[in-house]
């Protein structure tokens, strides 16, 4: 034992990181098992080569060739006929009925600008059901079943695996959470599954402790979908059940449309690889990725990869903009292309991310908790590997922003994307939908209703609210 850890000790001042031993002859033997634990899963010298090269790449201005994505590879639930979205539907309900399409939910992510501590999923906007993101999502995978067993006429079982990946940091409340919640009547198809963790950076390249017995890590960006699929099996079990068609998507979106049949069923219907949803830009300053071909490849940049001319350039025949395509994280993956990810997977580019990070400082001997960005954390882009898909196999599909889009990023301190726009959000298609299905609301109107996604996917299935009065602010859990 004391030549391993003269080994690793050796190893880590090679690489200059010997500073987490700093504590080390202080530590009881349960604290020692732990550091060591950990440092045997970190190759600091691996580490420290991703965060120079990151920071070199960072610092490179590339010339790039940047243009809107072609007419060709957009669809739009905006301006599509009723014809074609009735066929999208009818598409992806006959691949949700042959039991061939499986979620894949991103929240791994720590919600530190939230302000909580628990998984972001776990999180009360606070609806009048006080329902979380989680038990919004599951709801909607079960009015799902029911939609297609009725297309079909038949009781069938209906199967969508629902593939949570989670992180270290939040697996075990997750789980802990669903267990809680007796799984929402999901049990047999939902699957947890934890992306990597990697070490978080002081701005001198050094790892920060989080204890005296820990290094600071966090998960490695929503890109780290692709290694987790790789290192969990989750492809294998993907074949074993043979899915074909892949929806994955961000916890926060409290609008999202879990395994869209629409969306599933535009992506079958053009044979992509590849799809992404977006939403129209509110106005050219508005701080989005935007869905492009960069050197004729699919890809999203930041709103600040194109100056303020282009993006105020308007497209003659539409008259608008014409770098529009807002980024959602939503995307619709075939299962041939998932299965090439462990040639795309390692080159894939790590990203800087300046967080408040707290650490235990060797100093003073606390844990400081920072008012100010303190530290670096690298992460992977689940987009950065669209440049890898041929153009004529890659898609995008434009919906309304209002229906489809609410993230939960920040916490009521900040004005946008807080727990009370996403509640406002969601009440505000209750309205739309009574409203709708000739239904009357007493009271302010603008208060909204709140409709359970057991009762109506997306407006479905609202005939028996004809004529019917409801109190806003109140909720329509079911048709009595």
């Amino acid at each position: 034992m004391e030549k391993e850890v003269e080994i690793l000790y050796k190893i880590y001042k090679k690489y200059n990181q010997e500073h987490i031993w700093e504590f080390y002859e202080t530590l009881c033997h349960e604290e020692r098992q732990e550091f060591l634990g950990q440092i045997k899963t970190i190759c600091p010298d691996t580490f420290n080569k991703i965060l120079f090269k990151t920071i070199q790449e960072k610092d490179q201005k590339v010339n790039a060739e940047i243009k809107p994505i072609s007419l060709n590879m957009l669809g739009s639930t905006i301006d599509a006929s009723q014809d074609e979205l009735s066929r999208w539907m009818s598409i992806g309900l006959e691949n949700i009925f042959h039991n061939r399409v499986a979620v894949v939910l991103l929240a791994g992510g720590q919600a530190t600008r939230l302000g909580t501590n628990q998984p972001k999923g776990c999180f009360d906007i606070g609806l009048p059901s006080h329902k979380s993101l989680f038990q919004l999502q599951a709801e909607r995978i079960r009015r799902l079943v029911i939609l297609a067993q009725t297309k079909y006429n038949s009781s069938m079982p209906v199967s969508i695996p629902w593939y949570i990946m989670t992180s270290n940091s939040n697996r075990s409340a997750t789980e802990e959470f669903f267990s809680k919640h007796n799984f929402f009547g999901l049990e047999k198809n939902i699957i947890f599954f934890n992306q990597e963790d990697i070490p978080c950076f002081s701005y001198t390249g050094k790892f920060l402790l989080e204890t005296k017995s820990r290094i600071a890590v966090s998960p490695n960006g929503n890109g780290g979908i692709y290694k987790a699929l790789l290192d969990s099996n989750i492809l294998d079990d993907l074949m074993a059940r043979k899915i074909q068609h892949i929806h994955c998507f961000c916890v926060d979106n409290c609008l999202v449309r879990v395994a869209d049949p629409i969306f599933i069923g535009f992506s079958i219907e053009r044979d992509l690889d590849v799809c992404t949803k977006v939403v129209r830009k509110h106005k050219a300053s508005e701080k989005v990725g935007l869905v492009v071909l960069k050197n004729e490849k699919p890809s999203i940049i930041e709103y600040n990869e194109i100056d303020t001319k282009i993006a105020e350039a308007l497209d003659e025949s539409s008259n608008l903009l014409k770098f529009r395509l807002a980024n959602i994280a939503n995307h619709y993956f075939n299962i041939r292309f998932l299965l090439k990810i462990s040639a795309y997977e390692s080159k894939l580019p790590y990203h800087i991310s300046e967080k408040k990070v707290p650490f235990y400082d060797i100093q003073s001997k606390k844990t400081i908790v920072p008012e100010t960005p303190n530290a670096i954390k690298l992460e992977k882009f689940i987009f950065d590997i669209f440049s890898e898909v041929s153009l004529n196999k890659f898609g995008c599909l434009e919906v309304a922003r209002f229906d489809e889009f609410s993230p939960l990023k920040n916490s009521l301190e900040v004005e946008e994307d807080n727990a009370n726009t996403s509640r406002k959000h969601i009440l505000s298609q209750g309205r739309r939908w009574v409203e709708q299905a000739h239904g009357i609301l007493i009271g302010n109107s603008s208060y909204g209703i709140e409709i359970s996604p057991l009762v109506s996917y997306a407006g479905e299935n609202l005939e028996f609210i004809q004529g019917k009065h409801y109190q806003v602010l109140s909720i329509i859990e079911n048709e009595s």
